[in-house]
């Protein structure tokens, strides 16, 4: 018996400690909480009951050991460009976040809960990450009300629209066949790596694929590619994580060909063509001015297309095109003003050309006597209109006799 005493000491002990291990509510709390009792939902439907605990823990991160950072995936969908500012540097698209992350505090049998295997939850009685665009240049504009969907294992997905005005460093030199690189860098606000890891949901390029083929505008500006990275944003002490998206788009310039360098071409070609015209035509001058103030009028019509902010090329392009006109015009402007000159003040001979001419005509003596002893008619006598000897006016009609 006295040996006994021992034996049934420890038996009655170890019963007494399962008793209370039983009846511990914080165990109690955590079975609940790690799997919902979802019993009568195929009779009456869900009950927020019991998810109460899971809405209750919303204002903390989701995890068992708080050590252990949360990892949230990332995807989204451009499926508009509305607007490219070049005067402020701003891109203005239209684009769907979704989010991707696990709150191990939340799984269900779906064999005991008929069958469900995804629930819609409310997004406000989440916890939600706080991603945000760091190249973000206006406020937050989410509507309320949204949703997410949470299946049985705790796997929550969240997706939002958002209109973002992002800042982009804009290159118009090319204007209108330029192409755009933009960045959309995601990250988190409050968390840093030993809290949040970001990473991909999807491809990058299924990512592309799918916007270009869900973008609804058929404007100024097309997706060309979308490329990432995975920099890290140092602050102080404290290190972030970042996914930077990288979106190339190229303007369409139709637009600006059919109203801007083909009717700018067709005026040069004219004027190019009004060389052609005679030099007396007295309508030679009033063409070529009507032809550039014509090119004026238009280059102010369509100032509207240009951009309002830096150089770019085609602007050169205009600027040599008024300038080649003006040119030409005070090329029309000269000749009107010599051939007037020598019709009604013909000027005397210059003192090289005579002296040329003098030189010209004694190396030809010889093939001019060799025609007259031929029976050649003289052409001793020859005829220069408009010429004279040096400082001789001797009108229009100039007789030089060789020697």
């Amino acid at each position: 018996m006295e040996g006994g005493w021992p034996h049934q000491e420890r038996w009655l002990l170890c019963l007494l400690l399962s008793l209370l291990l039983q009846d511990s509510p914080a165990l109690t709390q955590s079975s609940n909480t790690f799997a919902i009792n979802c019993s009568g939902f195929d009779e009456r439907g869900l009950n927020q009951t019991a998810f109460q605990s899971v809405f209750d823990r919303k204002a903390f991160r989701p995890v068992v050991n708080i050590s252990i950072p949360t990892r949230v995936n990332i995807s989204f969908t451009l499926s508009a460009i509305l607007e490219v500012d070049a005067r402020i540097q701003l891109l203005t698209s239209f684009i769907w976040l979704e989010l991707f992350w696990d709150n191990p505090f939340i799984s269900w049998n779906p064999e005991e809960c008929g069958g469900i295997k995804e629930l819609t939850v409310a997004a406000d009685n989440l916890w939600l990450p706080d991603i945000f665009i760091v190249e973000f240049m206006d406020i937050d504009r989410t509507p309320s009300g949204l949703v997410a969907n949470v299946n049985s294992k705790g796997h929550i997905k969240y997706k939002k629209p958002m209109k973002v005005n992002s800042i982009c460093s804009l290159d118009i030199f090319y204007f209108p066949f330029d192409q755009q690189n933009c960045t959309l860098t995601f990250s988190s606000l409050l968390y840093t790596v030993n809290d949040m890891l970001l990473g991909m949901e999807k491809e990058v390029w299924e990512i592309a694929d799918t916007s270009r083929h869900l973008i609804q505008t058929q404007g100024e500006w097309q997706l060309l590619s979308i490329n990432k990275a995975t920099p890290k944003l140092t602050v102080r002490s404290s290190l972030y994580d970042q996914i930077t998206f990288y979106v190339a788009i190229q303007r369409r310039p139709r637009l600006y060909v059919i109203n801007l360098l083909v009717p700018s071409g067709f005026l040069i070609a004219i004027d190019a063509l009004s060389f052609f015209l005679p030099i007396e035509s007295d309508n030679r001058a009033p063409f070529k001015m009507t032809l550039l103030l014509g090119y004026t009028v238009f280059l102010l019509m369509m100032n509207d297309l240009l951009p309002v902010s830096g150089t770019p090329l085609i602007g050169v392009y205009f600027a040599l095109c008024l300038s080649l006109m003006v040119v030409s015009l005070l090329e029309a402007i000269f000749l009107t003003y010599l051939l007037n000159l020598v019709t009604t003040q013909p000027p005397p001979m210059p003192h090289w050309l005579h002296s040329l001419l003098r030189c010209y005509l004694r190396a030809t003596d010889f093939s001019k006597r060799s025609q007259k002893e031929n029976g050649s008619p003289d052409p001793s006598l020859i005829h220069l209109p408009g010429l004279k000897e040096p400082g001789v006016k001797a009108g229009p009609v100039i007789i030089l006799w060789s020697n």
